[in-house]
């Protein structure tokens, strides 16, 4: 080595280190470039490229493969399941609606039922109250024509009487029973027609 020459430290590590510089210059250049040492860059290059397939192939690479197997089987999976539950909802929806449309049946019969018996319920009883006004009305026809009847029956009599009575009173010639009846029955005879 160069003995420094005590001038200044600036210039003691300039020197020192131009010369450690044109001494590399001065070999050859670069180390990569130099042959020499090709063969042992390409020993370590081969050694290190194996090691490194060998880590990838049987390492790295079953283990991605595995992550990707069992995510494309959850995937799968997960997918089956959906479309079971999609199937099982529209059993279950296709059910509901099924029952749904059964009960609006049922109802409808029931409605139509119901609407049957209330109006065979009304008929029938608008028949027994036709039918007991009817027999009221009968009854109370025959009691009005036995009234009648017994207030013709007194009419006739009373008539008979009024005549016999007013025919002595202006002929002074009095008119027997049988006589001023069958006046009577005359009259109402020709009022009747």
């Amino acid at each position: 080595m160069v003995a420094p020459v005590p001038t200044d430290i600036h210039g003691e590590t300039h020197a020192t280190t131009e010369a450690a510089g044109h001494g590399e210059a001065a070999s050859g250049g670069l180390p990569q470039f130099d042959t020499s040492v090709w063969a042992g860059q390409i020993v370590y290059l081969l050694v290190l490229f194996f090691v490194l397939y060998l880590l990838i192939a049987k390492i790295f690479a079953p283990r991605i493969r595995r992550v990707m197997d069992e995510r494309e089987t959850s995937i799968s999976g997960a997918i089956a399941t959906a479309r079971q539950v999609q199937a099982e909802a529209a059993a279950q929806a296709a059910a509901a609606k099924a029952e749904v449309e059964m009960a609006r049946a049922d109802a409808r019969a029931a409605s139509v039922a119901a609407k049957t018996r209330i109006t065979e319920e009304a008929a029938r009883r608008s028949a027994e109250e036709e039918a007991s006004v009817n027999a009221r009305i009968a009854d109370a026809e025959a009691a009005i024509a036995t009234t009648r009847d017994a207030a013709m029956t007194n009419v006739a009599s009373i008539a008979s009487d009024t005549t016999r009575a007013i025919v002595e009173r202006l002929t002074g010639v009095a008119v027997t029973q049988a006589e001023a009846d069958a006046a009577v029955a005359q009259v109402r005879t020709a009022g009747a027609a």
